[in-house]
């Protein structure tokens, strides 16, 4: 009988487990890429879906406005350029950066970060942007998503020297073009 118990409770367990594993992380780890120049631009980002919550739109959603998001879930979101970038008018020379999204409801701004590897957020649910560190500000070019998104999207699209950053999520969407810095 014990032995019954004890099997019972391992398939139950591996049951459990195996559904969580099928199922993944609530928040997936994504990666977009492109090449501008010949040189590659990539991101890395967890992709949260909206799950029934407010994410944009007033001080009850899940990202108030006029406050710093982290571009995604988990860790804060990474940018690695190959290259020197022109960010909209913002050098942004080659190297890792971490990007945040600052939410004025009238248009985001990308916030480039010369701090890597931090966690989105701080224990508290502030932002773990540090002002000190950052390299500028870009405003965003914002639109409606064609239908709601139910999962995070960001994307590059390149087209020669140029490419676009587009986020997606909810009934937001927001661009800023990229583009390889003149050479000096």
């Amino acid at each position: 009988m014990t032995l019954n118990r004890a099997l019972t409770t391992v398939l139950a367990i591996a049951a459990t487990t195996g559904f969580a594993l099928a199922q993944g992380p609530a928040s997936p780890p994504m990666e977009t890429s492109v090449l501008i120049a010949g040189k590659k631009v990539s991101i890395k980002y967890s992709a949260p879906s909206v799950r029934g919550r407010k994410i944009f739109g007033g001080s009850d959603a899940l990202q108030p406005d006029n406050t710093v998001w982290r571009a995604g879930a988990n860790s804060a979101t990474s940018l690695h350029t190959e290259l020197d970038l022109k960010i909209g008018k913002l050098d942004v020379p080659a190297g890792d950066y971490t990007l945040y999204v600052y939410l004025d409801p009238k248009a985001w701004q990308l916030v480039v970060s010369k701090q890597t590897g931090q966690w989105g957020i701080n224990r508290d649910g502030s932002t773990s942007l540090d002002e000190s560190k950052v390299l500028g500000r870009v405003p965003m070019k914002m639109s409606k998503p064609e239908a709601p998104v139910e999962q995070y999207r960001m994307g590059l699209a390149a087209g020669g020297d140029k490419a676009t950053l587009t986020l997606e999520w909810e009934n937001k969407k927001a661009s800023v073009d990229l583009m390889a810095a003149a050479k000096k």
